[in-house]
C-alpha cells in the first residue's frame, strides 16, 4: 500500500538547486534510509513530505488519513512543560489525560487530598480509551531512552531535548514516521533498543543517519540524495555502496566523452570563418547548446582530504592511572581504576551517558585531578583534544578567525598554507569562510574543529564524540586517517562501526565506578558479553554437584587402565606445551606493535588465550584425578 508520492519535486535556495524533478514513493512496512553529503537538502525533503517546505514545482500526493510523525535535526525550544506531557502529547485526548493523571499520581505522593479525587475521576475515562498499555508504553520508552519524566524541557540539555522528541515520534506510532539522525545524544544501550523498536516497526519508516550499523540492520532501501537527483538503490547498505559506485563511474565516463566532443567543436569554431558559413550555422547552434548543457552540469562533491602530524614521538608509557577513584560528591564516578596507556594505543572508552566518560578524559588529560589515586602521565607529550560540545570553537567569531585569529595563512606539517586552500581540503568553499561559526551546521562545526586540531603537531589524539552530525564519506576519512596514526588515540565515542574500525582495546563503565578493561573493539566486547551472560547462564541451569569426592575409575586390581596410563603419561607434555603457548600470546598481547595490527589478528589471539586457559584447567583436574 502506497502511503506517499513525490512527482517531479523541485526545490531550489537561491541558485543552489537542493532537489531536482525528485520522483520517490513509500510503501507500508519499507525502512528507508535517505543517505547523501551535508548540506544536499535531507532534511529538506523530509520537510517538503511533512509539508513545513512547499516546492517550487511538482506535487506532494499523501494517502487519506496518513499520519506522520516526525523528529527533526532542531531542537526545541524552551517550555515548562514536562518531559511526560510532551512525549504523551503526541497521542491526543489520551496524551492529555494520561498527562494529568500522571500529575496527579505525583500530587498524591506528597499528600494532597484532592489528587486522590482526581484520580478516581481519571481512571475509567482512560480505561474505556484502552489508555493503559499506552500509558506503559511511555514510560518505557522514557525508561529506555534514560529520559527523566518530571524534568521541564526549559531546564533539559540539548540532547534531552532531542530525545523527548524523538520519545514523542515514537510513542506515537503514526503511519509514517521520519526520524532526522536519531541516534544523536543517545549511548549504545539507546542505540540497541531503539534499532531492535524500530526493526518491528509495522509503520513505514524513512530516517537519515550516519550511523552505518544502524543502516546495515534497518534500511531495505536506500535513497540517495545526490546534486538534487534522488535514486533508490533497493537492498541492503553493501549493496548501494556497490551500484554507487558503478553509478560515479558510468557518470564520469559520459562527463569525459562529453567534454572530449566539446573541446573539438570549440577548436573548430576558433578556426574562423568555415563556422560562420550559412551551412554551418547548425553545428554552432548545437555547439552553444552543448556549452548551455555542460555550465548547468554540477560536479560531484569532492572529497575531505586531510592528515595529522604526529609530530615528536612521545615516551613509551604515556599515562599510568594507579587505583584511580573520582567522586562529584557522594556520586563515585571512577573507582580504584588501575592501567597503563602506551605509546601507539587506539583505546576505545563506551558507557551510558552520564557515566563519567569526558570526566575519564580530564582526569587523563589533567584538568582534574583525582579524588584518590595518582595519574602519572609521560613525556614529551603533545595532545590534541577534541570536546563534543565544540567549546574550543568561538561561535561569534568567523570560521577564519576561528582556523587563525584573521591571517591568511595557516601553517601545517611544517609548511604555510593559504587559509582557502586548507579549509577547501575540510570541504568548505572559499565564500563560507568568512561565515560567521554560529550559521555553521553541526557538521561543518565539527569539521572546522577537526581542521582547527590538524594544524598542530601532535603525538595524542583525545576525540571525545567526534563522529556527531558527519556525512559517511567523511567520517570513513578521518576512521582510516585514525586507524593509520602511529601516536596515541583515546576516542569517546556511540558509533559502533567506528570504534570496531579504529580501536583495540577498549575501557568500559559498567556501573558504580567500576570500569572493565577489554581487547578490541565494540564487537569484540559484545562477543565477551555474551559469553559471560552464556557461561552463567549455563551455571545456573547445571544441577549442583555432589559434595562427596569423586572416585577416580578404577580396574579390579585397583590400578590405573592401560588407556589411563597412558593418558597420564601425555599430560604433563600436553600441559607445558598449552603453558608455552600461553605464555607467548601473553607477551605478543603485551607489545605495542601488536595492537596495531589487524584487529582479526587481535580478537583471536584473545580468543585463544581464554581457550587456553579453560583447556589447562581440565588438564590440571584430570592430572590431579589420575595421579593418585
Amino acid at each position: 500500500m502506497v502511503l506517499l508520492r513525490l512527482d517531479n519535486i523541485s526545490l531550489a535556495y537561491g541558485h543552489l538547486p537542493l532537489l531536482a524533478h525528485v520522483d520517490f514513493q513509500i510503501e507500508m512496512g519499507e525502512r528507508v534510509c535517505l543517505v547523501g553529503r551535508n548540506g544536499t537538502g535531507k532534511s529538506t525533503l523530509l520537510r517538503v513530505i511533512t509539508g513545513a517546505a512547499v516546492p517550487d514545482e511538482g506535487e506532494v500526493w499523501r494517502r487519506d488519513g496518513l499520519r506522520i510523525g516526525n523528529l527533526d535535526q532542531e531542537v526545541p525550544p524552551d517550555s515548562d512543560e514536562t518531559v511526560f506531557h510532551i512525549v504523551a502529547g503526541g497521542l491526543g485526548e489520551l496524551g492529555a489525560l494520561l498527562t494529568e493523571y500522571h500529575e496527579a499520581a505525583q500530587a498524591a505522593g506528597a499528600a494532597r487530598p484532592d489528587a486522590l479525587n482526581r484520580i478516581s475521576e481519571l481512571h475509567p475515562r482512560i480505561e474505556a480509551l484502552g489508555g493503559w498499555n499506552v500509558n506503559q508504553k511511555v514510560e518505557t520508552v522514557l525508561t529506555r531512552l534514560g529520559l527523566p519524566a518530571d524534568l521541564r524541557l526549559t531546564d533539559a540539555s540539548g540532547g534531552i531535548r532531542r530525545q523527548t522528541m524523538l520519545a514523542r515520534a515514537l510513542v506515537s506510532e503514526p503511519d509514517l514516521l521520519l526520524l532526522d539522525e536519531p541516534t544523536n545524544h543517545l549511548d549504545i544501550a539507546a542505540i540497541t533498543w531503539l534499532e531492535k523498536y524500530l526493526a518491528t516497526y509495522r509503520g513505514a519508516l524513512i530516517f537519515i543517519t550516519h550511523d552505518r550499523t544502524l543502516v546495515r540492520r534497518l534500511a531495505t532501501r536506500i535513497a540517495d540524495l545526490d546534486r538534487g537527483r534522488l535514486v533508490s538503490f533497493p537492498g541492503d547498505f553493501e549493496n548501494y555502496l556497490r551500484k554507487k559506485e558503478e553509478f560515479l563511474e558510468i557518470e564520469a565516463r559520459a562527463a569525459a566523452k562529453f567534454d572530449k566532443k566539446l573541446a573539438e567543436e570549440e577548436a573548430w569554431i576558433r578556426r574562423g570563418i568555415k563556422a560562420r558559413r550559412t551551412r554551418n550555422e547548425g553545428r554552432v547552434r548545437a555547439l552553444q547548446a552543448m556549452r548551455r548543457e555542460r555550465a548547468r552540469r554540477l560536479e560531484a562533491l569532492g572529497q575531505a582530504r586531510f592528515g595529522i602530524d604526529v609530530g615528536e614521538i612521545s615516551g613509551k608509557l604515556v599515562v599510568d592511572l594507579r587505583r584511580v577513584s573520582f567522586s562529584y560528591g557522594n556520586d563515585l564516578i571512577v573507582s580504584d581504576l588501575s592501567t597503563a596507556i602506551l605509546r601507539g594505543d587506539r583505546v576505545g572508552i563506551i558507557g551510558p551517558n552520564g557515566s563519567g566518560k569526558s570526566t575519564l578524559l580530564k582526569l587523563i588529560l589533567g584538568e582534574l585531578a583525582p579524588t584518590s589515586g595518582e595519574v602519572v602521565r609521560g613525556t614529551r607529550i603533545q595532545t590534541a583534544y577534541f570536546d563534543q560540545h565544540r567549546r574550543r570553537l568561538d561561535v561569534e567569531k568567523t570560521v577564519r578567525e576561528n582556523l587563525t585569529d584573521g591571517s591568511d595563512y595557516v601553517t601545517v606539517r611544517g609548511r604555510s598554507r593559504h587559509v582557502v586552500g586548507y579549509l577547501k581540503d575540510f570541504l568548505f568553499p572559499p565564500a563560507r569562510i568568512d561565515s560567521p561559526v554560529k550559521a555553521l551546521s553541526g557538521g561543518e562545526r565539527n569539521r572546522l574543529l577537526l581542521a582547527k586540531i590538524f594544524t598542530r603537531s601532535v603525538n595524542m589524539m583525545v576525540l571525545d564524540e567526534p563522529t556527531n552530525d558527519l556525512d559517511v564519506d567523511t567520517l570513513e576519512l578521518l576512521e582510516d586517517l585514525l586507524a593509520d596514526y602511529k601516536g596515541t588515540l583515546l576516542l569517546v565515542s556511540h558509533d559502533r562501526t567506528f570504534l570496531d574500525n579504529v580501536v583495540t582495546s577498549t575501557l568500559v563503565f559498567e556501573g558504580g565506578g567500576k570500569i572493565g578493561e577489554y581487547v578490541g573493539g565494540y564487537e569484540d566486547w559484545t562477543r565477551y558479553r555474551e559469553r559471560i551472560a552464556e557461561a552463567t547462564n549455563a551455571a545456573v541451569k547445571e544441577p549442583p554437584r555432589a559434595t562427596s569426592t569423586p572416585q577416580r575409575p578404577k580396574t579390579n586390581s585397583g590400578k590405573l587402565s592401560y588407556k589411563e596410563q597412558r593418558e597420564l603419561e601425555a599430560l604433563p607434555a600436553k600441559i607445558e606445551a598449552l603453558e608455552a603457548e600461553q605464555a607467548e600470546l601473553h607477551a605478543a598481547l603485551s607489545d605495542e606493535t601488536f595492537h596495531r595490527g589487524a584487529r582479526d589478528k587481535i580478537a583471536a589471539a584473545a580468543a585463544r588465550l581464554e581457550a587456553i586457559a579453560r583447556e589447562l584447567e581440565v588438564s590440571y583436574a584430570r592430572w590431579q584425578e589420575l595421579d593418585r
